[in-house]
């Protein structure tokens, strides 16, 4: 089951269901923009893969507000929740990019973040999300309105 933004090209979604197809253990995949935009996912009805997008994107906020506190540094690598029989493994993937994998308790972290560093290393540049124009002013979103 994929689901797919239609504001991004389909052809990343089939990123998702390879690296799922090469480690069975994972349950789901998406790739979201930095603020939670959905931007492909595998494994998840629509609903599902919106709301782990936002909490993945919540959760690398925090790890790079933690990195900005105490490690002088906003690059994050990687965020690992273990729950009670799954584990979500978050990592960037490239430019304002985050890959989002959810897979089974019985998952070994070193192979799940293994082959999810070595899909985002070959694809890196196909995974980036432009940056977003910057917010217009009170009278030009009025003018738009009016039109």
């Amino acid at each position: 089951m994929s689901a797919v933004s239609p504001n991004q090209a389909p052809d990343l979604a089939w990123l998702l269901r390879g690296l799922g197809e090469e480690v069975p253990v994972i349950r789901g995949s998406v790739l979201l923009s930095a603020d939670g935009m959905l931007k492909a996912a595998h494994g998840f009805d629509r609903v599902s893969a919106e709301q782990l997008a936002a909490l993945a994107s919540g959760l690398f906020s925090i790890a790079r507000s933690a990195g900005m506190r105490f490690d002088n540094s906003n690059e994050v690598r990687q965020v690992v929740t273990e729950l009670k029989s799954s584990q979500l493994f978050i990592s960037s993937a490239g430019f304002n990019s985050v890959l989002a994998v959810l897979a089974k308790g019985e998952a070994d972290p070193a192979v799940v973040g293994f082959e999810m560093a070595r899909l985002i290393k070959a694809v890196r540049p196909f995974l980036n999300t432009a940056a977003r124009r910057p917010a217009t002013s009170t009278d030009e979103i009025k003018r738009y309105d009016s039109r």
